[in-house]
């Protein structure tokens, strides 16, 4: 049948789409973000049932005019614990929003969907702990955002100095020094008016390596940094988002609150 293919891809949202379909918002390395009905996914037996949010799906597509149609759907993995728990939801609600601001419509973003796999995959092994870690959380959700960004050409610019093109080094043990976020431009050696943040040189050394794939760990195998430095770097995060791509991530801010309550409940 002509239009007839084969997609491999993340769930990131799914809607209602007329009586009885669903509408299916899906991250593949094939096509980018594409959108999709599936129809009767919302009758209880029906075989695309399993069309849910945060799933990794094999998908049969088919349809000559409009919106494509899927016509068999095979679940390969399901993150749906992340739900479990409320930081981790908001957290994978934050990757998915992201990942639409992104991709720019059917243009696929090499590396996209096996990152936010990965970061998914962390998410779900966090969710299942109890009590929740709360700082590793809050570490990971910040360090996905940082990657997601640098894959999509918004990284943070944290090894030069916007101003002067000095190299960003910190002095570790120099607390008076400081660097300023600088919104439109990025972050600024020294106190400068009209920045939205400053970062000691502790704080923007964490931040340098939230590039690399793992979390900063010590030796001892404790994370680097208190919770109320990992806020501040959620803070230039959602600073930096809010600056540079279309609006805000709404799940950020939701992960925040969760985070605070979180903490509240446990003192």
């Amino acid at each position: 049948m002509s239009g007839e293919r084969r997609l491999n891809g993340l769930s990131l949202k799914v809607g209602p789409l007329g009586e009885h379909d669903r509408l299916l918002t899906l991250l593949s390395d094939q096509e980018g973000v594409t959108r999709l009905a599936v129809p009767g996914a919302r009758r209880p037996r029906s075989s695309l049932a399993a069309a849910v949010p945060l799933s990794l799906l094999e998908l049969q597509v088919g349809g000559r005019r409009g919106l494509a149609r899927v016509r068999q759907l095979k679940v390969l993995r399901s993150f749906s614990n992340v739900g479990q728990q409320l930081e981790t939801l908001a957290t994978a609600q934050a990757l998915a929003e992201l990942s639409l601001m992104l991709v720019a419509g059917n243009d696929p973003l090499p590396g996209l969907l096996n990152t936010v796999l990965i970061h998914l995959e962390r998410l779900e092994n966090l969710s299942q702990v109890h009590p929740l870690d709360l700082n590793t959380t809050l570490a990971s959700s910040v360090q996905a955002c940082v990657h997601l960004l640098a894959l999509g050409g918004y990284g943070l610019p944290v090894q030069k100095c916007c101003r002067s093109n000095l190299a960003l080094e910190p002095p570790i043990g120099q607390w008076e020094w400081r660097c300023s976020l600088m919104p439109e431009e990025g972050f600024a050696i020294g106190s400068l008016p009209g920045a939205a943040l400053e970062l000691n040189p502790s704080e923007l050394a964490l931040l340098q390596r939230l590039l690399r794939p793992a979390l900063p760990i010590r030796r001892d195998g404790e994370l680097m940094g208190p919770r109320e430095v990992w806020l501040r770097l959620l803070a230039v995060v959602e600073c930096w988002i809010r600056t540079h791509l279309p609006h805000n991530v709404r799940a950020l801010a939701m992960l925040r609150e969760a985070l605070i309550s979180a903490s509240d409940e446990r003192s």
